[in-house]
């Protein structure tokens, strides 16, 4: 049915035409917003690859703090421009609580439901100037990535390289948390190992609704590494009432509204400890990670159904 479109001086428009110019607007909005983001990786990425050469100029760990305070600086302005861009070009509305006790000074833990790469986007949004910059570890692919894959090797993100040998892993995963002691930083880990889907939780027979089992091995290596100087983990549950959304589809403006909730858990002593050869130690870890992510999983049910947390 035709009807008055203000917009077009009177004249009748179809409902195919005015849903055509909504989604020609949200691409242009997209378009908008993903030049920005682009422009904005190449602008800040000479300057911390200049400043990557100073660091390794000398060997020495006063130095190497002091630089990468710099860079991780550097990469704070870079994360607080996309999160301009995005209040600019992006009409979501952002409910988050759980950030009131968090600290630039200290080191934190991050594990995260992971359902698209929004997420990544969503954490550096939540997290920025409130926690120490956020880093993670990468697959070694990415470093091909253009631009970004020298910015995050200059910014000390650990490339690792897939294996199917645990030991080795640990070894990798070790070794790369050294690049997380210099400076305060959020390591930031995706348990669940891949994007949750429907077909992946029946394929896993998942015990939860919402979310995927979790992965201990790689978050223990991690722990074993730094848990004496991790101030806590944090356990940050993103919901997404509206679907779960594609990167192009949230730069496009289609996600009206996500919820966040950052939970701090303290690390304890009974949480560090040799996963591969204590037995008990193992099923304890297991038995955390597991009672955690049932938590948020009941988390996840009421952020999509509009309840208030018990």
């Amino acid at each position: 049915m035709a009807r008055q479109d203000p917009e077009n001086n009177g004249r009748t428009t179809s409902g195919r035409e005015t849903s055509f110019r909504r989604v020609l607007s949200g691409n242009v909005r997209g378009a908008v917003a993903l030049f920005l983001m682009f422009v904005n990786v190449v602008v800040w990425t000479v300057p911390v690859l200049l400043l990557h050469g100073l660091k390794l100029l000398l060997p020495v760990r006063g130095w190497r703090r002091f630089w990468s305070r710099v860079q991780n600086g550097l990469g704070t302005v870079w994360i607080s421009l996309n999160n301009l861009n995005l209040r600019l070009t992006n009409p979501v509305r952002w409910d988050v609580a759980g950030l009131d006790t968090l600290t630039t000074d200290e080191w934190y833990l991050v594990l995260a439901n992971h359902q698209s790469w929004v997420d990544i986007l969503v954490l550096q949004k939540i997290l920025n100037r409130t926690a120490p910059f956020m880093k993670f570890l990468l697959k070694k692919e990415l470093f091909w990535v253009p631009f970004m894959g020298l910015a995050w090797w200059a910014l000390d993100y650990p490339f690792l390289e897939r294996s199917s040998n645990p030991a080795k892993d640990q070894r990798m995963i070790l070794r790369a948390a050294g690049k997380f002691q210099v400076t305060p930083v959020s390591v930031m880990n995706f348990v669940e190992g891949t994007r949750f889907t429907p077909e992946k939780q029946r394929k896993q027979n998942s015990p939860y609704v919402h979310l995927l089992k979790p992965k201990a091995g790689g978050l223990t290596f991690l722990l074993t590494a730094m848990g004496r100087q991790f101030q806590s983990v944090l356990d940050v549950t993103i919901a997404y009432p509206g679907g779960v959304p594609t990167l192009w589809g949230f730069l496009c403006g289609e996600t009206e509204e996500i919820k966040v909730r950052v939970r701090p858990v303290p690390v304890t002593s009974d949480l560090l400890g040799d996963f591969a050869r204590d037995k008990a130690f193992r099923r304890h870890f297991v038995s955390w990670l597991n009672e955690l992510w049932a938590d948020k999983d009941r988390e996840m049910k009421r952020l999509l159904e509009g309840t208030a947390s018990s």
